[in-house]
């Protein structure tokens, strides 16, 4: 993937299990409409109200076709709309980032190679 998608939320920690099924969605809708999906993350220990989605894309132009067909796929449109009615999302930034060559998936070559 050349460019990721970084998604900060900030959520309703009281509606943890709502964004929690609006993520889980997501499972089927974003690689339906071409995005690799990397994973929702939930927080866990420290902060209660951060959680982050990482979709990766081959280039930008891809990334604004899949925008395109998530506006015209019924699941997508629904999930948006559950998402607004019922407010577990306080705030929802995106940051473009790019792969540095040679450190994705590098902790299991890194285990392998010390062992």
């Amino acid at each position: 993937m050349s460019i990721t998608v970084f998604i900060r939320y900030q959520i309703d920690p009281f509606q943890r299990e709502a964004f929690a099924a609006y993520a889980e969605r997501w499972g089927r809708i974003i690689p339906r409409c071409g995005g690799h999906l990397l994973g929702y993350f939930l927080p866990s220990e420290g902060t209660n109200d951060i959680a982050w989605g990482l979709i990766g894309f081959p280039s930008l132009a891809d990334y604004e076709a899949y925008r395109r067909r998530l506006k015209t796929d019924p699941e997508g449109r629904a999930n948006f709309e559950t998402a607004q009615r019922e407010r577990f999302i306080l705030r929802e930034e995106r940051t473009f980032t790019e792969l540095v060559e040679g450190t994705f998936n590098g902790l299991p070559q890194a285990i392998e190679a010390a062992r």
